[in-house]
Parts: structure tokens; C-alpha cells; sequence
């Protein structure tokens, strides 16, 4: 069973992080509860995530699938 977050399965892991690159899906960037980005992952570091042209801190945000 995944887990959700507001409805949506989250990605939980860096292999999920890599397979959403690798498939192009497109992903939802939450803080605190609120949307703060979307789009295709172009970039896992270890600390850091970038959808699109954007950087996220895997430690601060929630991230899920948008499908």
C-alpha cells in the first residue's frame, strides 16, 4: 500500500525520485501543506531536488505523484 499525501501518492524514496526522471512524470512539490511547484524531475541530488527549473529540499517538502 502507498503512502498519500492530500489525495496523491507520495514518493517516498530516492529510487522514486530517479524512476519519476527516468519516466518523465510529472511531480507535485507540497511545504507545509501548500503547492509550491509541479512539473518533470530534471535533476536528483542527495539533498536536493529540481523539478523543472526549480530546487527543492527533499527534507522540507513532500512529493508526489500528479496522476
Amino acid at each position: 500500500m502507498s503512502k498519500r499525501y492530500a489525495g496523491f501518492r507520495t514518493l517516498t524514496s530516492p529510487l522514486h525520485f530517479h524512476t519519476a526522471a527516468i519516466d518523465g512524470t510529472v511531480i507535485l512539490a507540497f511545504q507545509d501543506g501548500e503547492l509550491i511547484g509541479s512539473g518533470r524531475v530534471s535533476d536528483v541530488g542527495p539533498e536536493t531536488l529540481r523539478i523543472g527549473n526549480e530546487r527543492f529540499i527533499i527534507a522540507n517538502c513532500t512529493f508526489a505523484y500528479a496522476d
